[in-house]
């Protein structure tokens, strides 16, 4: 029998009617002859009260026993989902994520998954039942619970499926699909019928929530389909897949864009002090994400690396920063804030030269000065002042055309 795996963020399980709602769509899905399995999130803001509760009890919250909070979020959404649909006369049982055979790497509070052994859950489909499985969370090599931070559930329905050899991934959220541009910011934004991995991947690492970078790395990875749907409306979703069909054959597919960026710069007395190895694997060894990197060396000036950090990992960086100054031989540190991040991608821009250049000519047009760039073969972003972020990407889905998208 052929298996699909569906999962619900926490926007979509915030009331018992939702969870009702997510009881009938599992219940289609098993109608249709599938053996289904249901991820489920954390129910609305219950992660964050846990974490104030939490914090209000200590400054210091050891991270295993925040591991062991958290991952109650998940387990009581899939229980209730398990009794939503018992109550409807459908055999179901929730499994927590060691239940399920999630096993992880000893890090707590963002975990990566190493494996899954699925012989339970394949155990439960020989017996009709659907099984729920509490997202975002497993196990460690030393038995203790582990979660798997962001975009942790829905990265847990792709391992899922993916160990199952599933037909497909649903995901299900509070928006329709993907769109060329966050359509709340830009108005004329249309929605894609289809998505490449790493058109995907490109967005989700360039500011855009609906799918983490991790869960599109392990569809990708093991080529499985994902549709991108709402748990509100009846309709067609975006699908998820390698090749696309190129949508009235635009270059670029999408404009993406991030607030809070911050630019860090790294002074040193002299070139031979310099070395990108060491501060980015530091940084690196930190979990700090680091993306857009500029060196400059200037005959006459102090030379220097400026990169760009988001504002939650601000603090964090300059702490690191500041207790290995001596191993990492720079001089000065300084930092920009009120920047934004603002992105054109698309898979035909790897074969079409010239649109980087358009996009700069567009944004000087318009007035936006553009204070860094990085370039693949398949994005452009820019740094300018965030005040401009809105407009920016607006003037950009412009420039190429993306209200002609085929849509849905």
């Amino acid at each position: 029998m052929e298996r699909i795996v569906i999962k619900f963020g926490s926007a979509t399980l915030a009331s018992t009617e939702q969870i009702h709602e997510i009881a009938k769509k599992a219940i289609v899905e098993k109608d249709r002859g599938f053996d289904v399995v249901v991820v489920t999130a954390a129910m609305g803001s219950t992660a964050k009260e846990i974490v104030k509760m939490a914090r209000q009890l200590s400054d210091d919250v050891s991270k295993r026993e925040l591991d062991v909070l958290l991952s109650t979020g998940s387990q009581l959404s899939s229980a209730l989902v398990a009794i939503a649909l018992q109550e409807e006369g459908y055999d179901a049982v929730s499994l927590t994520g060691w239940q399920a055979g999630i096993q992880t790497e000893d890090m707590h509070v963002n975990a990566r998954i190493d494996d899954i052994d699925v012989s339970r859950i394949e155990e439960h489909f020989a017996q009709g039942q659907i099984v729920i499985v509490a997202g975002e969370q497993g196990i460690n090599y030393s038995r203790n619970i582990t979660t798997l931070g962001k975009g942790g559930a829905e990265t847990t329905a792709v391992a899922i499926a993916a160990a199952l050899k599933a037909e497909r991934v649903d995901i299900y959220t509070n928006v329709d699909g993907v769109y060329t541009a966050d359509p709340n910011q830009v108005t004329r934004a249309q929605k894609l019928k289809e998505i490449s991995y790493d058109e995907m991947l490109e967005l989700s690492n360039l500011g855009s929530k609906i799918l983490h970078p991790r869960a599109v790395e392990l569809a990708k990875k093991f080529q499985i389909p994902v549709i991108i749907r709402s748990s509100e409306i009846d309709t067609v979703g975006t699908l998820l897949k390698e090749e696309v069909e190129m949508e009235k054959n635009l270059i670029v597919r999408g404009v993406a864009f991030e607030s809070d960026v911050i630019r860090l710069t790294v002074g040193y007395d002299a070139y031979s002090d310099a070395s990108l190895a060491d501060i980015f694997t530091i940084l690196a060894e930190n979990r700090i994400n680091v993306d857009i990197i500029v060196q400059a060396i200037i005959d006459g000036l102090k030379p220097t690396v400026s990169f760009t950090i988001l504002k939650e990992e601000f603090a964090e960086a300059l702490r690191v920063l500041e207790d290995s100054k001596v191993s990492l031989g720079f001089s000065f540190a300084d930092f920009e804030i009120g920047l934004a991040k603002v992105s054109i991608i698309g898979s035909g821009m790897a074969s079409n030269p010239g649109v980087a250049a358009r996009m700069f000519d567009r944004l000087r047009r318009e007035g936006i000065p553009v204070k860094m760039v990085s370039t693949s073969e398949i994005k452009v972003s820019v740094v300018v002042p965030q005040d401009e972020m809105i407009r920016a990407a607006n003037a950009l889905h412009d420039e190429f055309n993306l209200e002609q998208a085929l849509y849905i």
